[in-house]
């Protein structure tokens, strides 16, 4: 049996790389514009190794940085490629202009909105695509029409879709408002408009969807064409990848409206009725801060806002003092 060539396929390396997806690598090398080693190639079934000299488009390709993710809150009106045959404006236009070159995982359409994400390594959008990472997916959906929960059962049990199987979904029904109901969906694979094709087979139209999640990753408070890099150590415990804790080459943090009022040092101001504590995270699910300490003092002391009465007041056993003797009857 032969033995495998050392290195990695040249399109993941590229990939890695952040200048294109797998599948975009391979076009470049089938378009001759890729050289290994001052050969020209036109087959991406090639393995590399660090010390080939790799050229695309006259270019060295760089050493790959660690890998980056970023949040991003897609509006609507925007689509979700690099380049768009009909002209529409897409994300890549709204991206701040010193952010690096990143591709999508996944995509939104032209009139959803919500979290989106962004990375600089082809291999990680791969990794986060495949519907056998199984991380589930979590939509706000406005749909028109009165609704009834056991109108949703079809959804909960996988419905076909002219030809097309879409597995079971995660479906509540959340409120009804006007002519108008929301509901709440999860799922695990991301058909071409598997929700809203979904929804016009059970009779309802949607008119919003919003992507609240993907995986652990929240859209949490992130406004309308916000950015927000995710911290290493976030990227490493989720993916399980290694690296520095700071990646070479740091973007920018967050892209905020001027009109984004934050308190001193510039936190964000919290509402009153935000619970989290000081180690709370946006990006990751269900991490808080530490509970708010209780009214008694240390060591099961109380403190000065513990109000109880005499009554309330723990009483000794019969008999006299506590821990003496019972006293005989």
């Amino acid at each position: 049996m032969p033995e495998t060539p050392a290195g990695e396929r040249i399109a993941k390396v590229i990939a890695r790389a952040g200048l294109a997806s797998r599948r975009e690598a391979e076009k470049l090398i089938e378009a001759g514009r890729v050289s290994v080693n001052g050969k020209k190639i036109d087959s991406p079934a090639l393995n590399v190794t660090p010390t080939d000299k790799v050229v695309v488009d006259g270019k060295p390709l760089e050493a790959p940085e660690p890998a980056r993710i970023w949040l991003y809150h897609k509006p609507t009106g925007l689509v979700t490629t690099h380049k768009d045959e009909q002209g529409r404006p897409t994300i890549y236009d709204n991206l701040p202009e010193d952010m690096p070159r990143v591709m999508s995982i996944g995509r939104l359409d032209l009139n959803s909105e919500g979290l989106l994400l962004l990375t600089n390594d082809g291999a990680v959008k791969r990794q986060l695509e495949l519907p056998s990472t199984g991380w589930l997916r979590k939509y706000r959906v406005r749909v028109k029409g009165a609704v009834k929960d056991e109108m949703l059962e079809p959804l909960r049990q996988g419905i076909t879709v002219e030809g097309e199987r879409f597995q079971p979904m995660i479906v509540s029904f959340d409120r009804q408002q006007g002519a108008n109901a929301w509901l709440t969906v999860g799922l695990r694979e991301g058909k071409n408009r598997e929700i809203r094709r979904a929804m016009e087979a059970i009779g309802l139209t949607v008119n919003r969807l919003i992507r609240v999640s993907y995986g652990p990753f929240q859209l949490g408070q992130l406004k309308s064409g916000e950015v927000e890099e995710l911290r290493r150590k976030v990227i490493r415990d989720q993916l399980g990848l290694d690296g520095e804790e700071t990646p070479r080459g740091r973007g920018p943090q967050v892209r905020r409206k001027p009109d984004d009022k934050r308190g001193p040092e510039g936190k964000r101001k919290r509402s009153p009725t935000d619970k989290r504590g000081t180690e709370g995270t946006r990006g990751l699910a269900g991490k808080r801060g530490p509970a708010p300490e209780g009214k008694r003092g240390p060591a099961g002391k109380r403190g000065p806002g513990d109000k109880r009465g005499p009554a309330d007041r723990p009483k000794p056993p019969r008999g006299g003092k506590p821990g003496g003797p019972a006293r005989k009857r």
